[in-house]
């Protein structure tokens, strides 16, 4: 905490990582630091917190000292980066001077993001709202400086908002409404207590200084070399977020946006918005100068875990109704992931649906009944930042990171493998999990868009290279299938039908094109691993069904390394359980009473739990 006599003190609220990287905090107009308020432990418990959230006088008392400042009158000798700026650049390099290679994060709140690095923090001061109340400020008589607070409150942020953030999102509707009825009367005292926090004299000051920063920070503009995540606005009254995000976007060398239109000035105090889940889903911690999937992996937090699963992903479990059995040592069929080892290296082995429509279900499993995140090998596009624009929402792609995701490569696997980790990985890749309709149907777009297509079949490679390598570590090789996408989507638009639109056809090839080739020694079927997005037609849902196979343990298949023949033997017997599996689940769904999603309603309404819907006999 920067204090007043110029130290500094380290805040956290836990246990530092070994080796984490430090944040700096500089907060917004308040000067007190409310914006890490809802942050504060998250990013405390993955790492060590070097926090500005001091008091705004205390900071300026300090600096009273330290640059001689005319306060609270004579405004025109203040100068923005004879001051803070200095203060800050002082205190990053004594920090970065103690550990050369530990990254420094700052995170500037509102006016923060003027005083953060100022060659990195440009601001557009001069259209905001609070110019207009420069003037009226220095009129106002000092007894009315009272009411200023709720002057602000209406362009700082949404209210609702800011309460809804202490309101738990699993409550009963009359529950949410009470509290929430709390928190926003409880939000008044606050406001009013603001007018004794920021003095009449003290805000002049800083919006005068916020001026000065504008123009100065803008003038460095050129020279921010530095990686840069905006957090902007859609709803934000006080500043033009958007538009300055695109700004921003286009002018600095290294730059990304995470723009979220539904909230106001001061989103970090707004429920719904996690900091610590944004630097991660962008893959913007680390613990030295360069990322690495491994080493710099967080786990995600049970807030998450809720976040994701508990909001985003809720209809889609309601709509599907997952059920899961897993094959135990002796071969009996149980339901649930009993017959998953507990410990690692494992490596499960299966079929890619339509879209990865599977995917969430199956982590989300995972996560609940063993405490297990399972790491993802995935297409190096859905890793590539060529694509965002300057008002990219946070996405599924981040959620995907945030949950372990990885882009697939020999290294990673030997890595992960050598972490003893649990490893998802689709030999059929992109080619599988954007098939396509069966090309011997007559061209027709109608008829063979509700004709049966390629879903359920593999598109594997020749070389069994995963084999060898989970053969080296001894790992277990768990197959299994996956089935339920014909009874969620139809697919009407392939990718050989969007190729034939103008339009389409270069939006496909612009977003491969210096994408990593994958199967570049394969046939044309395998090889051809263009990513599209397919045009799908809802159905009225029916139900998703996994099966994880028995256990294959490589430990002692030392030959297997060496010898391609009985890798290649090991692989089809991977490929062929599969296979197997797949073709159970599609006979055996025909029988289960419960795969309509009327039939799960009615049993719900009846008093049964969503969790536990029954299914086939097994």
């Amino acid at each position: 905490m920067v204090g007043r006599q110029g130290g500094s003190a380290r805040r956290s609220a836990g246990a530092p990582v070994k080796g984490s990287p430090l944040l700096l905090f500089l907060p917004g107009i308040d000067g007190v630091g409310m914006g890490l308020i809802l942050h504060h432990r998250s990013l405390g418990n993955v790492g060590s917190s070097k926090s500005g959230v001091c008091t705004f006088p205390l900071m300026i008392g300090h600096l009273l000292k330290l640059c001689l400042f005319p306060f609270p009158t004579g405004y025109s000798g203040i100068t923005f980066h004879e001051g803070l700026v200095k203060l800050v650049e002082h205190t990053l390099r004594v920090e970065h001077a103690m550990n050369p290679n530990k990254p420094i994060y700052i995170v500037g709140d509102s006016f923060g993001g003027c005083l953060a690095l100022a060659v990195a923090a440009p601001t557009s001061f001069g259209k905001s709202q609070l110019q207009p109340l420069l003037p009226l400020l220095e009129s106002l008589p000092d007894e009315l400086h009272i009411t200023v607070p709720y002057l602000l409150s209406f362009i700082m942020g949404d209210p609702v908002k800011m309460a809804m953030a202490t309101v738990e999102n699993d409550l009963p509707p009359p529950q949410i409404l009470d509290k929430l009825s709390t928190a926003l009367t409880s939000l008044l005292p606050r406001l009013s207590d603001l007018s004794d926090i920021i003095p009449k004299d003290t805000l002049l000051w800083k919006l005068k200084l916020l001026k000065s920063a504008a123009s100065y920070t803008n003038s460095r503009l050129h020279a921010v070399k530095a990686e840069v995540l905006l957090l902007a606005s859609g709803k934000d009254n006080m500043l033009p977020s958007g538009d300055e995000a695109k700004r921003l976007w286009t002018s600095l060398q290294n730059c990304r946006v995470r723009y979220f239109k539904d909230s106001g000035h001061t989103l970090l105090l707004e429920g719904g918005i996690n900091l610590l889940t944004v630097i991660k889903g962008t893959h913007m911690y680390r613990r030295s100068k360069h990322y690495d999937h491994l080493r710099d992996y967080l786990p995600p937090t049970i807030t998450e875990f809720n976040n994701f699963f508990g909001q985003r992903n809720r209809w889609f479990n309601i709509a599907t109704s997952p059920v899961i059995f897993s094959t135990l040592k002796d071969g009996r069929l149980v339901r649930g992931l009993a017959g998953i080892p507990d410990e690692g290296p494992v490596l499960f082995i299966g079929y890619h649906m339509l879209m990865g429509l599977e995917l969430g279900p199956l982590y989300e499993a995972f996560l609940k009944e063993k405490r297990i995140c399972v790491r993802g090998l995935a297409h190096p596009l859905l890793f590539s930042k060529k694509d965002e624009t300057s008002q990219q929402e946070l996405s599924q792609l981040d959620f995907m990171r945030v949950f372990g995701s990885l882009p697939v490569s020999p290294i990673n696997m030997y890595k992960l493998f050598s972490k003893k980790s649990f490893v998802l990985l689709y030999p059929g890749g992109a080619r599988e999990a954007l098939h396509r309709k069966d090309p011997l149907i007559v061209s027709c777009w109608i008829l063979e868009g509700l004709s049966k297509g390629e879903e359920y079949r593999l598109f594997w490679p020749s070389q069994p290279e995963f084999v060898r390598m989970a053969a080296r570590f001894g790992v277990t090789i768990i197959p299994f299938g996956t089935v339920g996408e014909d009874d969620l989507a139809q697919l009407v638009l392939d990718y050989n039908d969007q190729m034939t639109i103008p339009f389409t056809r270069d939006w496909i090839r612009d977003i491969n094109q210096d994408v990593v080739r994958i199967r570049t020694d394969e046939k044309q079927q395998l090889s051809d691993q263009d990513v599209y997005l397919p045009g799908l037609l809802p159905k009225i849902p029916g139900r998703f069904y996994y099966l994880f196979g028995k256990p294959i343990e490589t430990r002692g298949m030392e030959k297997v390394v060496e010898d391609k023949s009985k890798a290649n033997s090991l692989y089809l017997e991977i490929k062929s359980e599969v296979e197997k599996i797949m073709s159970y689940l599609k006979e055996k769904r025909e029988v289960d009473p419960y795969r309509g999603i009327i039939e799960r309603t009615v049993y719900q309404a009846s008093g049964g739990s969503a969790d536990q819907i029954p299914s086939f006999e097994i």
